[in-house]
């Protein structure tokens, strides 16, 4: 029962290691965001705004 009992210990902290080596890694992930192509449609809606207001 004492070997059990260290084993899902051993492996209770090797989960909880690499849960925060992980979640470690994931915070300093920098995100980018790709540049907006222009859009030809924005133009035409823009205008039609100003005709409404």
């Amino acid at each position: 029962m004492f070997k059990i009992m260290i084993i899902c210990i051993i492996i209770v902290f090797v989960v909880l290691i690499l849960t925060l080596l992980t979640t470690n890694k994931a915070y300093k992930y920098e995100h980018t965001i790709d540049p907006l192509e222009p859009n030809e449609n924005e133009d035409q809606t823009n205008k039609k705004d100003d005709t409404h207001a």
